[in-house]
């Protein structure tokens, strides 16, 4: 009996941390009661197809208090991969609000309760609808899976792997921002030019009156056009995923 509660804590320590930062499961909408019941049936499945390997010596309380702190760090380090590669399209947004002059505008995210822009909010539940329609939720479920086949339960943390994922996803999702926000940015390069050219043709035109408008109403059009830049993401997602995870 000591055996597989032993093991039970162990799975559900590291899926705990897991779910603490990960996109979808750690989302404020989603009400604890809810939360709770799914961490513990999918705790329970794990620990049944991926058993803890019991130490032929009985751990002391210190090293069960290791082993759960080793568990934390993995489910932290895979929740920390995940979020950064789902991150990618709000930053593209708030990259295009600047550009549209919408940097002070700020709304409450009702996702993760802090204060978002508008647009990025709005391109991430997008996102977000496309990823679950193309049951993206059981990617991060197969993530779990995969992490007990490179660590199992109880193993020693490889934190120079770890934190190389890590690294490397903070930098994807840089990468991957900027590249979905480029065609907007070059679209509000172009105004600038035009608006440029306009101030030497016109100079009694009230060129900073007229570009106000014009840069939210071209951000607006091309927050259409970027859509399907969104949906081709979704699949780029999974990929990401699989090339970063520390796994």
């Amino acid at each position: 009996m000591y055996e597989k509660l032993l093991g039970f804590v162990m799975v559900i320590t590291r899926i705990s941390a897991f779910f603490l930062v990960a996109p979808v499961f750690s989302w404020k909408t989603i009400p604890v009661r809810i939360k709770v019941t799914m961490l513990l049936l999918i705790s329970l499945f794990f620990s049944m197809i991926k058993p803890f390997t019991i130490p032929s010596v009985k751990p002391s309380a210190l090293e069960v208090v290791l082993l759960m702190s080793n568990e934390a760090t993995y489910g932290l380090a895979l929740g920390l991969v995940a979020v950064f590669i789902f991150t990618a399209v709000k930053i593209s947004g708030r990259i295009i609000e600047r550009q549209m002059g919408m940097a002070m505008a700020a709304t409450l995210d009702p996702l993760t309760g802090e204060r978002a822009q508008p647009l990025g909010m709005l391109l991430e539940i997008i996102f977000i609808f496309l990823l679950l329609s193309a049951n993206g939720h059981h990617l991060l479920l197969l993530v779990i899976s995969r992490s007990y086949d490179a660590f199992p339960a109880g193993s020693i943390p490889n934190i120079s792997v770890l934190t190389e994922g890590v690294i490397q996803s903070g930098s994807t999702m840089l990468i991957a921002a900027l590249r979905l926000a480029a065609p907007m940015l070059g679209a509000f390069m172009v105004l600038m030019v035009v608006l440029a050219l306009l101030a030497r043709l016109a100079p009694e035109m009230n060129i900073l009156f007229i570009s106000l408008p014009l840069r939210v109403g071209l951000g607006l059009l091309m927050a259409g056009v970027f859509l399907p830049f969104i949906n081709g993401y979704v699949s780029e997602f999974a990929d990401w995923m699989a090339k970063l995870l520390p796994l």
